[in-house]
This record gives C-alpha cells, structure tokens and sequence, in this order.
C-alpha cells in the first residue's frame, strides 16, 4: 500500500481529476484496510471520497481470513449458517467504512462519501429477491452513505425502481450495452416518481450507474486480432472508450429532458455515470488510459489501488475528454460492426459473463468461509 509521505508528493493528478468534477471511488475494501488506516489515509492524501464493494473484492478479503479471525470463531461459536456469516463479515466491513466516510458524506450533501454492497449475484434474475435482498442489506448496514448494488439485468431493472421507490440508494452495475444504460436511467427516474409519489425526500436518494469499461475492449480486441487485417488491428483498444463515452452523451440527454425537470423542484439528484472495470487489462496500453480520457464533470471512477496509484504517479489529465468526442465515438463502433463484430451480441455475453463470475466469485467466498466454520469445530451450513 501507498504511504503517507509517498502520496502526498503525488496527488497532484488526482486532485485534478478531482477538480475536473470526477469523484475518485477506490475499488476495494478489507479488514485491514479499515483497522490498518489505508482507507482514512488514502481519504486524506489521495482524494478517495467513496468505496465500491463486489462479490469478488469480498471473496479476496475474506478468503484470504487476514483480520476475520476473532469474527469467524464468535460466528462459529453462535452456529450460523455460512450465508449469515458471510453477510455479517461484509456489511461490517462496509459499516466501518461507512464510518470513515461519513464526514465525506457529509461535506458534499450525501453525493460522495458512499460504500457500495452488492446483492447476492445468485438473486441476479429475480426480482422480488432483489428488491428483499437490497432491503435487508440497507437495514443490516444502517448507515445513510450505504449504496445497495443492483445488477443491471432484465429481472433488476423493476428492482431497481422499487428499491430507489422505497428511499434506498442504488448502485447500478454491470451495465455494458447503451440501450440498458437507457433502461436503467428510466428505472432510476420511474423510482424517483415512486418515491415523489410516497411523499419521500427526494433530495436524500442518490445513484450511480455503473458502466463497465475495460471488459469491452477486452472482448472487442479479441475479436479484432481474431480478424487481423490492419483494419481491424487500428480499432484496437477504441470501442470500450467509445462505448463509455455515448453512454455520457445518453445521460446527458436523458438529464436534460422534460421527465427529469419535472423531478428537479423536489431536488432530485441526478443518477450520475460511475466508470467501473477501470483498470487495465492490455499491458500493451496505458495503465492510466480509461481515467484519462473518460474525464468528465458529474462522474465517478472507481478505480483499483493499483489504477490509483498509476494515476497519481504519472497520470495526465488535462480537462474534458468526453463530450467532445461524440461523432468519433460513432465512427469507431459503427467500424467495429461493418467488420462483422455485432456489438449486440458483445454487450450481451459481457452481462452474462458479469453475472457468472460474481455468482463463481461468492460461491468460493462461501466455500473458504464454511472451511473456516467448519475448522473452528461448527458445521458451517
């Protein structure tokens, strides 16, 4: 981990990326991270103004049982099942650092000083055990800076307008394709009315919506080495850019339009674009690249420490290099398919492949805790 000396020599990009008006989200969390002071430190010295949680996050922290000792033998002693250990440890965790932001929280009005928690990726195609699931998790957590993470899949989309409906705050993730980017914005704002309509303070409901970067050149990059013409190798590491930033020229419409005005006199906040899936996976590109050309006011990126780290040593942010890029964005999606590479199909087996290595990531989170159950001598299931 970065320390305290070290990061205050190099915040000087973070803090323009800061001053840019993109909130810097860390894409991780631990027990140690809390007890250790990395995540009050990186508040203080790397402008980290909120948290971001996934099942695989989790299953890395708690797998590895650094800092969960004490916990696991009380869970083991009282008898849980392994689902109520594991929902224990996790919204503790995101509890503590609730804490910790929570003067965050509250010097910009509820918009930052967040911590997300997912719902269990097993729920991903089922409403009404999401919208229960979300429920519990705002009750177990208990802290007004908790977001509740929804999937973006067909069975969250109505999920995700009774839970905003019910004053909760809401996560979007796992959103690839701009037509359920479309779709979640009119969940979120279909909420928001739910929410008017029940009499609720609008102005204390927030959410991002969370689109996926890397995985689309990722999959896209594949295809085109796959092809290997020099056509095709020249839209190399351009379409997951391309795909963020339309997504930002949609919120801007959507934002501006005459249902989201309507919302405005009972100062509803704006669901605000969050670029996840930040960090890069070519090594053949820059570590910096999807922080500093996806700059743009009213967003969140939220990075992993190493993308972080990169930023603040050697990252170059010079001002908006979103929405001016609209039509090159076109261009370059609308070349990806005249090659043959249906974007359609892509954004589809991205969701589905999201869904699957979540649902992977907390099986083995649960496997590693009914071992540690099981070894403090109590049957974990």
């Amino acid at each position: 981990m970065i320390t305290v000396t070290e990061a205050s020599a190099t915040a000087g990009a973070l803090k323009r990326l800061s001053d840019e008006g993109v909130s810097i989200w860390l894409d991780d969390l631990s027990r140690r991270r809390i007890t250790s002071g990395n995540l009050a430190e990186l508040i203080d010295t790397q402008h980290v103004v909120g948290v971001t949680t996934n099942p695989s996050i989790f299953q890395a922290a708690i797998g590895s049982g650094e800092g969960y000792e004490e916990q696991l033998t009380d869970l083991a002693v009282r008898g849980v099942t392994v689902d109520e250990a594991v929902r224990m440890m996790t919204t503790a965790d995101v509890r503590a650092a609730a804490d910790i932001l929570r003067p965050v929280y509250d010097a910009t009005g509820g918009r930052d000083g967040r911590v997300s928690i997912e719902v269990d990726p097993r729920l991903a195609h089922n409403t009404a055990a999401t919208v229960a699931e979300a429920r519990q998790l705002a009750w177990l957590v208990d802290r007004p800076n908790v977001m509740i993470k929804i999937p973006a899949t067909k069975a969250g989309l109505p999920a995700i307008t009774e839970v905003i409906g019910a004053g909760i705050s809401v996560n979007v993730t796992l959103i690839f394709s701009l037509e359920r980017y479309r779709e979640v914005m009119d969940a979120y704002l279909a909420g928001l009315e739910k929410a008017q309509a029940a009499g609720l303070d609008l102005s204390a409901i927030h959410s991002v919506a969370s689109f996926f970067v890397s995985r689309v050149d990722s999959e896209i990059d594949k295809r085109l080495t796959l092809l290997g013409t020099d056509e095709a190798l020249a839209l190399k590491g351009r379409a997951a850019l391309a795909n963020a930033r339309l997504a930002y020229e949609a919120y801007e419409e959507v934002f501006a339009g005459e249902r989201w005005l309507a919302l405005t006199g009972s100062r509803a906040n704006k669901q605000r674009p969050l670029w996840a899936s930040t960090g890069v996976k070519d090594p053949a590109y820059k570590d910096t690249l999807y922080v500093e050309d996806l700059v743009a006011p009213g967003t969140v990126n939220t990075m992993p420490e190493a993308t972080l780290n990169a930023t603040a040593d050697h990252g170059n942010i010079h001002g908006d290099t979103v929405t001016g890029g609209y039509a090159q964005a076109r261009a370059d999606l609308a070349a990806v398919e005249r090659l043959g590479i249906s974007y359609d199909e892509v954004v589809q087996q991205l969701e589905d492949e999201g869904v699957a290595k979540f649902e992977v990531a907390w099986q083995d989170l649960l496997d590693a805790v009914t071992k540690s159950l099981t070894g403090k001598g109590v049957d974990g299931e």
